[in-house]
């Protein structure tokens, strides 16, 4: 297969109007919360300039994720998914203009930190398994690895101007942190209107079950099946404990190489790059019959350069090493995310779906205990620690599936 060809696939998904649409509302819903993603780290440190404060303001957010993404799924196989869109994204709307006021009017104080946090994590975990499983409505079953690959390298893409931007904003004088929320505020305005503009469609499940029974239903669904289970669990513990490194970039930017805001936002920019690069190639493989190993052979690679950016002896050499951690990352993710949703049937991908965004309620969960861990042995050794969990995850499941394969095929 030329390269040419390659990359014709690899946008294939592009090609239907209405997932066109909602691509572009999640680039413009994704630079809103890239942007606050950083600026919450920011003010964090601000106000308190301690580790263990940055972990709390994501242990807030993941505990929040942990309670609602279950209904979030169940909501997203029986209700309207455009509906729960609109409300979710309405929310990322008042939260950014709530932060940008209280900032701008200097009231702003550790608390309402947390509280924004668990109105935006209410968002993700409402909307996120319908976001998901809407590309499979919308393209069909024979694109949908591809309309998630796309989806992720939208978010990716996103990642590269909207931290930069947020960090560029807070450390000018005109506009700060507040003016920086505000900011944040007009992309998911604009995202609210697109996503209005999603076509209505009608619900795959017929459940009259109880929301709770529907939940334990999902969890059963995905235990019952070995292949689909090694893929959630090994991604959800990748994810909550290598993506921590993210929570930690203002500790280590400021306090271990003494630069500021612009240059916290720059490095979320490296690990931007890394993952735009990575993109391409994912999204034209994310249907091959090799799409496991793939995710493997990204899943270490995103381990080990966690744990090397432990040893950045300058800002220089962090900021190369976070463009090979945000290529592992965004292609494990999202090979993980393809592989899941296209092993499962329709009735169930927003359980499913749900299952694995809970990984991001751990990685916010676990934010606190490492954070208390770094600043007991320090922050460095703590990154360690965060890169070799993914590691060993990563491996355990490949000798796990591999494994599973031997033993299918005995059977046969």
């Amino acid at each position: 297969m030329s390269r040419r060809s390659r990359g014709v696939e690899a946008f294939e998904s592009l090609r239907v109007p209405e997932y066109r649409l909602l691509w572009w509302s999640g680039v413009f819903s994704f630079m809103g919360v890239q942007m606050q993603f950083l600026l919450r780290g920011l003010l964090a440190w601000e106000l308190t300039h301690r580790e263990s404060a940055l972990g709390l303001v994501f242990v807030v957010f993941g505990v929040t994720m942990l309670l609602l993404t279950p209904f979030g799924g169940v909501a997203a196989d029986r209700l309207s998914k455009r509906r729960l869109l609109i409300i979710g994204q309405a929310l990322l709307v008042c939260v950014s203009f709530g932060m940008g006021v209280v900032v701008l009017t200097d009231v702003a104080e550790f608390w309402m930190l947390l509280v924004a946090g668990a109105v935006q994590a209410s968002m993700f975990g409402l909307t996120g398994p319908a976001r998901t499983s809407m590309a499979n409505d919308l393209v069909g079953p024979e694109l949908l690895g591809n309309a998630i690959s796309l989806s992720m390298m939208s978010m990716s893409t996103t990642r590269i101007f909207a931290p930069s931007l947020a960090g560029l904003l807070a450390g000018v004088a005109f506009a700060g942190i507040g003016g920086a929320y505000v900011v944040a505020g007009v992309f998911s305005t604009w995202s609210l209107v697109l996503t209005w503009r999603l076509p209505e469609i009608e619900a795959v499940s017929r459940s009259t079950a109880s929301p709770m029974a529907d939940i334990i239903d999902g969890f059963s669904y995905v235990a019952s099946r070995p292949p689909l289970r090694r893929v959630v669990v090994s991604s959800t513990i990748v994810i909550m404990f290598g993506f921590n490194y993210i929570a930690f970039m203002p500790a280590l930017v400021e306090g271990d190489f003494g630069l500021g805001d612009g240059a916290v936002g720059l490095m979320s920019t490296a690990s931007s790059l890394g993952a735009v690069m990575i993109s391409i190639p994912v999204a034209a493989r994310a249907n091959s019959s090799r799409v496991r190993l793939y995710a493997v052979g990204l899943g270490i690679a995103f381990g080990a350069t966690v744990m090397l950016l432990s040893v950045a002896p300058t800002y220089a050499v962090a900021f190369l090493i976070t463009v090979f951690i945000g290529a592992g990352a965004t292609g494990f993710q999202t090979l993980a995310n393809s592989i899941v949703i296209t092993s499962s049937d329709a009735s169930h991908h927003g359980r499913v779906q749900s299952l694995m965004q809970l990984s991001f309620a751990g990685f916010g969960i676990v934010a606190l205990p490492l954070g208390v861990t770094a600043e007991w042995i320090g922050l460095r050794p703590t990154i360690v620690i965060m890169g070799a969990v993914a590691l060993g995850a990563t491996v355990c499941f490949a000798l796990l599936d591999r494994r599973g394969e031997e033993t299918a095929s005995a059977t046969v």
